[in-house]
This record gives C-alpha cells, structure tokens and sequence, in this order.
C-alpha cells in the first residue's frame, strides 16, 4: 500500500478542507527502478490513433512510434487529452510525473494527461468525445487510484482542442491534438508512484504564486495554462460559453521554462 507523508502546502483557509491545503509525495515504496522502466517500455507498444489536423483519424502508430522526434524534428501527429480535475471547492489538482517516464520525467503538469489507445475497445467513439472520456476515466484510475464508479463519463466536460507541438528532449517529444477535459467532484486519491511522484491541490487565488515553485512544466500545461487556464477556471461554474467543438486552438510550441 503506498504511504503518503503529509505537509501543508499554503495557508489554510476558512472552510477548505484539509485536503486541499497539502502536497502529497509519494515515499520510496515504489516498485524497484528497473521494473517501473519495465512497465513504462511496455505502454510504448500501446497503439494511438494518428491524426491529421482537422483530427480526422488516418491510421495508427504506437506510443513509441508517436513521441519519437525524426530526423528534422518531424512527430507524427496523434490524438490526446489533458484532464483538469478540480475539487468541490474550485481546487485544481496538479501533479508532478515520475522519473521513470519516458516523456517529461519530472515535470510538474495538470491532474492526468494520456491519450485513447486504438487497441481499447470504445476510446475510438468519437460522439460527444466518448471515446477520449473513457480513456480519462481509465488513466485517471490508473494514475491516481481514483475509482472508476466516482468518475461517470457525463461528468466529464469536454472544452475544445488545442494542437502543439514540442521536440522536448530531442529524442522523445509531443506532437498532439489535445481534447481539453474538465472533471468536478471530491474523489479519493491514491496515486500510482510509477507514474507520480507528487500531487498538490491549488486554489485558485494562490496559482500565480504557486507555479513558480514547481519547476519545470510540461509544454501542454504551460501552453493552457499561458493562453487559456485562468480565464476558464474563472468560470469554472459556466463552462458551456466557452466550448468550441468546431474549431482547434493552435497554440504552436512551448517556451521552455
């Protein structure tokens, strides 16, 4: 079971739960290095859907295949979501990725970010983003334990799209069409060390202060975050006006921080 020591993060305020005042690390109970690379070399062989830039699928490649930066820099282009889960009380739960991923070890990002697997029957559903609600339903439980039965797929609010690409490390990098995903509830969490190393809770009015001492991000979340975050989360209880389903937010390639 895995043991999460507990610190407060920020002040408390008057009504938060504590929950929200905490940042979680997870301790050294994780599997041994070399099995938690194991299992991050076998999700690569996972299949995405390739997509062209209107995200009309076209094919199929694996993960491997999709964040492996070419020759001149070229990624194909696949589809995939970024989840923003926010507490009863508007508290937005960040995460920092393990050192053993493959993509952006240790960078700080938003609560679950992965893509609908070609080989899950369902995630192809492209109806009212079924198919990529399910696969955030499915990695929400596997990253942070939450149970499934406490993420109904109607809770999930599917924003807009945006397109980016980033070359990362040089060898492994992002070249997304990115389904932007709201979820609101109090739900348990237990996160997956394999996959996280730390998760904070962030109320909205400590954001600015608070991401300056996370470090490095990944490109996606500072992309939303810089060009779209805060004016949604402003309006975190009228969501349906900023909706766009139609159209693709190009948001190009991240500054590195």
């Amino acid at each position: 079971m895995l043991t999460l020591p507990f610190r407060n993060l920020i002040t408390k305020t008057a009504k938060r739960t504590l929950q929200t005042n905490l940042l979680i690390r997870a301790k050294s109970t994780k599997e041994e290095p070399n099995e938690s690379q194991k299992l991050q070399e076998a999700a690569l062989n996972e299949n995405l859907f390739l997509v062209d830039d209107n995200d009309t699928v076209v094919g199929r490649a694996s993960k491997r295949e999709c964040h492996q930066v070419g020759k001149c820099g070229g990624i194909p282009l696949h589809r995939a979501f970024s989840v923003f889960l926010f507490t009863s009380h508007g508290d937005l739960l960040l995460q920092k990725r393990a050192s053993e991923k493959i993509t952006y070890p240790d960078q700080y990002t938003n609560s679950c970010c992965s893509h609908p697997v070609a080989d899950i029957p369902g995630e192809d559903e492209e109806k009212d983003a079924l198919g990529v609600k399910r696969a955030a339903q499915r990695r929400l439980n596997h990253e942070l334990g939450i149970p499934t039965d406490k993420l109904p797929l109607e809770q999930f609010t599917y924003l807009t799209r945006v397109h980016y690409k980033d070359e990362g490390d040089g060898q492994w990098g992002e070249h997304e069409i990115d389904y932007v995903l709201f979820f609101r509830g109090d739900v348990p969490v237990k996160p997956n060390p394999n996959e996280i190393s730390e998760i904070s809770f962030v109320p909205r009015g400590d954001l600015d202060q608070h991401i300056p001492t996370l470090g490095t991000l990944t490109p996606w979340f500072y992309l939303i975050l810089k060009n779209r975050l805060k004016l949604w989360w402003d309006n975190l209880d009228n969501l349906d006006k900023f909706k766009d389903h139609h159209n693709i937010l190009k948001l190009g390639g991240a500054k590195k921080n």
